[in-house]
This record gives structure tokens, sequence and C-alpha cells, in this order.
């Protein structure tokens, strides 16, 4: 499976900590990122991370393509709700293309658990058979 990982600097941390706990899942799947958090998680976890420019560059549209193009398989989008963003149109839209490309998405922790618990059970190979 192709995981991509985009996490609001208040969230980095979490997106980190995240990654330690599931080490073992992620480590058998295909992890990209926006620049900072794949570069932070790469750093602290070991995993092969393909990161992409940072949020504020365009990393997220860069993602945002790769689904549109049905290369990622799921999203894990760690969002601070409290802060207004500058570019929440960008935000929206992901979550857009998720749900137009049937792309399951975390935008919290509880459900990226959730999500990486599927993940392992083999809840999510149907994503195979749609690409």
């Amino acid at each position: 499976m192709n995981i991509a990982l985009i996490a609001h600097d208040e969230k980095k941390e979490l997106m980190v900590q995240f990654c330690i706990a599931y080490c073992g899942i992620l480590s058998r799947n295909t992890i990209c990122a926006t620049g900072t958090t794949g570069k932070l998680v790469q750093e602290s976890t070991g995993l092969k991370v393909q990161t992409f420019l940072g949020g504020s560059q365009g990393g997220d549209q860069q993602i945002a393509a790769r689904i549109a193009c049905n290369e990622v398989d799921m999203l894990l989008f760690f969002r601070d709700p409290l802060k207004s963003k500058p570019k929440e149109a960008n935000d929206m839209n992901l979550l857009r293309l998720c749900d137009m490309h049937n792309i399951p998405v975390a935008t919290n922790i509880a459900t990226a658990e959730v999500l990486i618990h599927g993940l392992e059970r083999g809840d999510l190979d149907w994503r195979n058979i749609v690409k």
C-alpha cells in the first residue's frame, strides 16, 4: 500500500509519535510525505520516506496529484482544526480528492489508529482491486 503523510506544524510531533508506535506496520508499505513531516518521520523511525516539497511550497499539491492518479491508497493528514490556515482551500481539495477516489483518510489520531489496524488486518486489500 502507498501511504501519504501530511501534518500541520502543530501536529508534526503527534505524527512522529504515531509513526514510531506503528513503525512495524508502516515499514511493510510505501510511505510518502510532505517535506518536513517526511524528514522528521524518517529521522525518528528509520523508515524510508519519499519526501516531496514542504506543504507551504506545494508538497500537499504533489500528494493531491498522486491521489488524483490513484497512486495513494491511504492518507494520514493530521490537521489542526483550531487554527485558520491560509491554505485551507488546499486542505479541502485534498479531502475532496480522497472522497472522489475512495481513498481512506484520517485527519486525527483516533481515525488513524482505526485505519492502521485495518491495514494490518487486510481490511484495505480492496484497494489492490481498484488499481
